[in-house]
């Protein structure tokens, strides 16, 4: 099982790269994402989490194991909503974060197929949340600065983990 990364590791910060061809070895990395997601209790994963800089993530929210290759989110609703979130690459670290109720997201699924699905609630948000982890974005970077202000002390001590 691959191992999942944590904060400040410099990977969390860099942009993934598309995915061109779903082979066999895309397939064995969504297996050890989702291993590694279920190991840590988490409802997603990108794979910058586990040192992979691929457009890749893996979701299961309660509904079933999914595997998006290449998602980007194409519309959003204009509703907005604020929720706690954590992240398992930020152990112990909770946010409040605003992010719109629903989205409209285009991805690849495992068989190579293009597909298009609304989500909304849980489901919207964890797409949002594993697609700014392909693109560099943490968790933190939502943070308002007073939130900032109080995660200093548990940001340092993750950053003297290491």
């Amino acid at each position: 099982m691959k191992p999942i990364i944590t904060y400040p590791n410099p990977v969390l910060r860099q942009v993934s790269d598309p995915v061109d061809t779903v082979n066999r070895e895309i397939h064995a990395l969504m297996d050890e994402m989702a291993e590694a997601m279920y190991h840590d209790g988490g409802v997603g994963l990108a794979a910058p989490q586990v040192g992979i800089l691929r457009r890749i993530i893996v979701l299961d929210i309660g509904e079933g194991l999914q595997y998006y290759i290449n998602p980007e989110i194409i519309d959003s609703g204009s509703e907005k909503v604020t929720v706690e979130e954590g992240c398992l690459s930020l152990p112990g670290i909770h946010v409040d974060v605003t992010r719109p109720d629903q989205v409209t997201v285009k991805a690849m699924i495992p068989s190579g197929k293009t597909v298009e699905m609304k989500a909304e609630g849980l489901l919207a948000r964890v797409f949002q949340h594993e697609i700014d982890h392909l693109n560099g974005v943490l968790l933190i970077d939502h943070a308002s600065s007073i939130q900032r202000t109080l995660l200093k002390t548990k940001l340092k001590k993750l950053e003297k983990q290491v």
